[in-house]
């Protein structure tokens, strides 16, 4: 088969935003054959970006289970990671933890304008400052995308953070993200972290709900 450096990036941003899965789930969302992703993946795995496992089923053969590895991070940047977190640490040596707070404040409340400002268009609705949360999102490189859940809440899922570098460095900043996605969605919205990368999970994750 043809090298297709393009099919199997496609491959790759399958598995990182849908976690893991078969490859007939794969090519079902790519409108491509399950062979096709066969090969991409095995080429994949050739290349220690991807890993399987094999998972037993209630019925039927065993089902092959793909996922991504963790050296598949770097086709997914972060964002100025080394320099970053050597601003922190500088921050932290100059200023101490008090100056780290206060930076990270700040950052917080210029987004916090930037934000409201982009979700005034949504209303008042929280579904749709969920969904319209989840584009600037999206835009700023967190892969971020916005579902209606059965019992009537939002899930906003980020399956991708460019700045994973400085949060591993700072948990500061996953904090104040909590503290700004609670401020611009509204009182009446409750928000709550589900999932969380540096504690493991694929994605970062957050229910949104109408508070009591």
């Amino acid at each position: 088969m043809k090298h297709d450096a393009r099919a199997e990036e496609g491959v790759l941003y399958q598995l990182k935003t849908r976690g893991p899965q078969t490859a007939a789930q794969a090519a079902r969302r790519l409108s491509v054959t399950a062979m096709a992703v066969r090969q991409h993946l095995y080429r994949l795995k050739l290349a220690g970006l991807v890993e399987f496992s094999d998972e037993r089923r209630k019925v039927g053969r065993p089902a092959r289970v793909w996922r991504l590895t963790s050296a598949a991070a770097e086709r997914f940047p972060d964002t100025h990671g080394e320099l970053t977190v050597e601003i922190i640490a500088a921050v932290r040596a100059t200023f101490g933890e008090a100056g780290m707070d206060k930076l990270l404040r700040e950052r917080t409340r210029r987004q916090l304008e930037e934000y409201r400002a982009r979700l005034r268009p949504a209303g008042t609705s929280i579904a749709k400052r969920a969904l319209a949360l989840a584009e600037v999102r999206r835009e700023q490189g967190y892969m971020a995308g916005c579902t209606r859940m059965p019992d009537g809440s939002m899930l906003l899922a980020e399956n991708h953070c460019p700045i994973c570098a400085a949060a591993s460095a700072c948990q500061g900043l996953c904090r104040e993200e909590l503290s700004l996605f609670r401020a611009v969605l509204g009182d009446k919205a409750r928000v709550e972290r589900t999932d969380h990368i540096l504690a493991g999970a694929r994605r970062c994750a957050y229910r949104i709900s109408i508070s009591d």
